[in-house]
């Protein structure tokens, strides 16, 4: 597979509204998370979205909903690039590649406590247009203009990060010639309630790789890359890893052989060598067994040197939005020459045996991984080069 540039990119989270305001967060070590509200009934942390979220435009308005108007709001800072690719290349070759695991769940949610409360389902309310996967595809296809090949991926945690596998296949293929790749996801009461049901929620700001960690805090946001067949890139994508091990509904291998071979596949596609990365962003639930393994897998391929990059404590897991948002952040260092702090690592847990980078210090990368593993065994990890 051929190396493309990445043009654009843009992301939305608990650590800010614009993509400005996500980056300045990064490059001070300021987390986003706070307390969840109270409409999810869980106590604990999580990365909301503060703030109030505008409509959508009145042609859109029937697929009115968070999870759309999260990515709305997503899209706000790649309208110009956007415009741009679609003159470039013609708006028939632009696809649209996008990934989410709980898509219109939150109004679905809504939807049934109106139903218990007045009998009837709210007005507007459709289970095609409120809660089908393929309804956000659909409002960010016409928010962005493309009229290529669109499609919706949906691996839990690895959603947003397998699209960017999608985008290499359609543009080696011919089939388009610039992709808009990423993910949206939106805070509802069944990931809440199910990770809090599987005692791995923490209540407090979750700590990546400590010896104190105690879980993950689920968090919300939209991040996309605009990867273009040709062109001055901020970057590069250089290729994409993907596995499934399969080993169990939720944990994963405990040798960590789904990731270890995503890794390696990631790097032989581009015919990149360990030695070349210059740092990993990990996936770094901050549970005690996903830190361990993915600690393992990495030290199995790179050694115990590489500087490992936590940034789930920024944001909170991001599921299905979590693979394009540390995408987002990879770049984001790479162009700012610097290593992020990965906020709540200290004091690391030496068993896990890699070195994860405490705090903010300048460094330039040529190469780095970006990991997203999910339930099931669904494994992948994306090579992004410098320009």
């Amino acid at each position: 597979m051929a190396a493309y540039p990445i043009t654009a990119f843009a992301a939305v989270n608990a650590m800010g509204t614009t993509t400005a305001e996500v980056l300045s967060a990064l490059e001070a070590g300021r987390s986003g998370l706070a307390p969840c509200p109270a409409e999810f009934e869980v106590t604990g942390t999580c990365g909301l979205v503060r703030g109030s979220l505008a409509p959508l435009p009145r042609s859109l308005a029937e697929y009115d909903s968070r999870l759309a108007r999260l990515a709305q709001l997503s899209l706000a800072d790649l309208t110009t690039p956007l415009r741009r690719a679609c003159a470039r290349w013609g708006a028939g070759r632009v696809a649209v590649l996008m990934g989410t695991s709980t898509g219109g769940i939150l109004e679905s949610e809504r939807a049934y406590a109106h139903v218990k409360a007045h009998g009837a389902l709210p007005a507007g309310y459709t289970l095609e247009r409120s809660h089908a996967l393929d309804a956000g595809l659909k409002v960010v296809r016409s928010l962005a203009g493309a009229r290529g090949p669109a499609y919706l991926v949906s691996t839990a945690c690895s959603s947003s990060a397998k699209v960017c596998a999608s985008a290499m296949r359609l543009l080696d293929a011919g089939l388009c010639d610039a992709a808009l790749v990423g993910g949206v996801d939106s805070l509802c009461r069944l990931t809440l309630r199910g990770f809090s049901g599987l005692e791995v929620l923490s209540p407090e700001p979750c700590r990546p790789f400590s010896r104190e960690r105690a879980g993950i805090n689920i968090g919300e946001g939209g991040a996309w890359i605009l990867v273009e067949r040709a062109g001055d890139g901020r970057a590069r994508l250089l290729g994409v890893g993907e596995s499934s091990d399969a080993y169990h509904m939720t944990s994963p291998h405990p040798e960590g052989l789904g990731a270890l071979l995503a890794m390696q596949r990631a790097l032989a596609v581009a015919g990149v060598a360990p030695a070349e990365i210059d740092h990993i962003n990990v996936h770094g639930t901050g549970t005690r067994q996903n830190d361990a393994i993915e600690g393992m897998a990495i030290r199995r391929l790179l050694g115990d040197k590489t500087p490992v990059v936590a940034t789930k404590g920024y944001t909170g897991h991001l599921l299905g939005a979590a693979g394009a948002t540390e995408i987002v952040l990879t770049i984001a260092a790479i162009e700012g020459e610097y290593l992020p702090a990965s906020v709540g690592g200290a004091p690391l847990d030496e068993t896990i045996g890699v070195t994860v980078n405490l705090t903010r210090r300048a460094a330039k990368t040529r190469a780095a991984l970006s990991n997203s593993f999910a339930f099931g065994g669904s494994n992948v990890s994306v090579l992004i080069g410098a320009p």
